[in-house]
């Protein structure tokens, strides 16, 4: 007994133990509630369509790598909990939990980043004419703009960040309406006379629609508030060079730039642009609009350059999120917009809560009605699971960004079944010893024993089920499967370190074992013979004998 009683000790003292430290995390943090999906707390989910010069389904690997390059941009815009994920053969989908519904959508319009030389700027409200003379570096015409010009620095710290000045006249001109249309990849490309219509006639009174031109095309494009408008050249670097971006201050001054690398290959092709471009400006596309024209003020090399202007820190970090997140292989448009509002999530949330409270409502009676004092120990498992499955998921919201949807409510509410038939095969393993004539007190290791291989092996196959489709699921389905692996591991800890050992101490007191409390049965100790069993009738009934003649 004293050993035992030892051993249900040690049982209990590691699963408060566990708890205590699970709480002891939760606690430790701000946040002490789980977090919740967009279904749940609201958001917005937009579609992006992928769009090809050709007018084809985008390769798959192209499609991935633009999911992964459009994850890190919303990483590194600051968007939490959003999800990237495909759908189709040219879709990709971003969802967005909260209040950053704004920035999803903005997220939609990011395409290709391009790097091309400026041939002529003009004012888009005025009537447009060729080669127009650009505005002054040292009067920019809005300080905020990462656009805007800036005065020129040492030419022996290459840097950009002024207004675009006028190209030579021999450079070839690159020309696009607002919205360029899908053309042929094997059509010849732009020429200049061709941009330059297209120059003449653009309004920028359209937001575009994403930038299909090829590389070597020439374009008319629109800077990002529709003031400007450009003819740009062939693109000299892509964007898929740039190997880093970021937001910073210069020594001394507290001058806020962005500092660009390049990869080998685009920092070569950047310095002999830059070497043979000094006091020209340079246009940055990305979505087929101008969101920076820097004027370059000396030879670059090594691919490292600092681009200056009139930045604050939310201008220059916005410029450089958009240098490293903006270089995609495919050009997209926004397909959907669709915003679940605060009200719909919070009636979907009590709708969840509901049926798992009917679920676990249903349980709790059975349970009562039909194991009666089992069925509190039941019951009290049942509650102990639920506090260690809350704590869960406060921590992996927390370290992990896990999000709660109403598909993980639905796998706890499943996961409701196979904890319950834990306890089942426990309790009717144990009536069957009761039936052989043990005591509780002996019958309850036995039983133990045998129910035990049944129990790993029921929740070895539920776990395994719910590992396969979370690998080989996408979107909600993930989030069902990961919540009913976790319920299924978090079974196995409650019954092994709470059910069996509380059963062990219950099974030392007699009033547990009768039959009207304990819902168990009473040992038939009468001269009646035994329940015969096609397996050990014959067995039993002689073992009755026995007993009866040596008393």
């Amino acid at each position: 007994m004293a050993n035992r009683s030892l051993s249900a000790r040690r049982y209990f003292g590691a699963f408060i133990l566990i708890v205590a430290a699970l709480y002891g995390l939760v606690f430790a943090g701000s946040d002490r509630t789980p977090q919740l999906g967009l279904d749940l707390r609201g958001g917005t989910t937009v579609t992006l369509t992928a769009r090809t010069p050709d007018g084809e389904a985008p390769d798959r690997e192209d499609l991935e790598l633009a999911r992964r390059i459009i994850e890190q941009r919303v990483n590194g815009l600051g968007v939490a909990e959003a999800e990237v994920v495909t759908e189709g053969d040219s879709n990709i989908v971003i969802s967005v939990p909260g209040d950053d519904g704004d920035q999803a959508r903005e997220l939609g319009q990011t395409a290709q980043l391009r790097f091309r030389p400026v041939l002529t700027v003009a004012d888009a409200a005025q009537e447009p004419t060729e080669g127009a003379e650009p505005t002054d570096p040292a009067a920019p015409t809005d300080p905020a703009a990462p656009t805007d010009p800036a005065t020129p620095t040492d030419p022996a710290a290459p840097t950009a960040g002024a207004e675009p000045t006028e190209a030579p006249a021999d450079e070839t001109p690159d020309g696009e309406a607002d919205q360029a249309p899908v053309r042929d990849p094997d059509a010849p490309a732009v020429t200049q006379e061709e941009a330059q219509a297209a120059f003449d006639a653009l309004t920028c009174s359209d937001t575009g629609t994403g930038d299909v031109a090829r590389s070597d095309d020439h374009v008319a494009a629109c800077s990002e508030d529709g003031a400007l408008k450009y003819l740009l050249g062939p693109a000299v670097v892509e964007g898929t060079s740039v190997s880093d971006a970021n937001a910073g201050t210069r020594a001394g001054t507290g001058e806020w730039v962005v500092n660009l690398d390049f990869n080998n290959e685009g920092g070569a092709k950047w310095g002999e642009f830059t070497a043979a471009n000094v006091g020209n400006s340079v246009a940055i596309t990305l979505d087929g609009r101008v969101i920076s024209a820097p004027t370059v003020q000396g030879a670059i090399l090594g691919g490292t350059t600092e681009i200056t202007g009139s930045f604050d820190q939310e201008s220059a970090t916005e410029l450089a999120n958009q240098l490293k997140y903006g270089a995609l292989p495919l050009s997209f448009t926004q397909a959907t917009a669709q915003s679940i509002s605060t009200e719909l999530g919070e009636e979907q949330l009590q709708a969840g809560l509901l049926a798992g409270a009917i679920g676990i409502g249903l349980v709790f009676l059975y349970s009562l009605l039909y194991y009666r004092a089992l069925g509190l120990v039941m019951i009290a498992s049942l509650v102990l699971s639920g506090v260690v499955v809350y704590g869960v998921l406060v921590v992996l919201g927390r370290e992990i960004g896990f999000t709660l949807s109403l598909a993980g409510i639905a796998g706890f509410i499943v996961s409701l079944g196979i904890t319950a038939d834990s306890f089942v095969v426990y309790f009717e393993r144990l009536k069957d010893e009761i039936r052989e004539g043990r005591s509780l007190r002996s019958a309850v290791p036995r039983a133990w024993v045998r129910a035990r291989r049944t129990i790993l092996s029921a929740d070895a196959v539920s776990f395994l089920a719910a590992a396969i489709l979370y690998v080989l699921a996408i979107g909600d389905v993930k989030g069902f499967a990961f919540t009913l692996g976790m319920s299924t591991v978090l079974d196995l800890v409650v019954v092994f370190l709470f059910t069996h050992p509380l059963m062990a101490v219950l099974s030392r007191y007699k009033w547990f074992g009768s039959g009207r409390i304990s819902g168990l049965g009473q040992v038939d100790r009468s001269g009646r013979a035994p329940r015969l069993r096609p397996d050990r009738g014959l067995v039993g009934a002689t073992a009755g004998a026995q007993n009866r003649s040596s008393s």
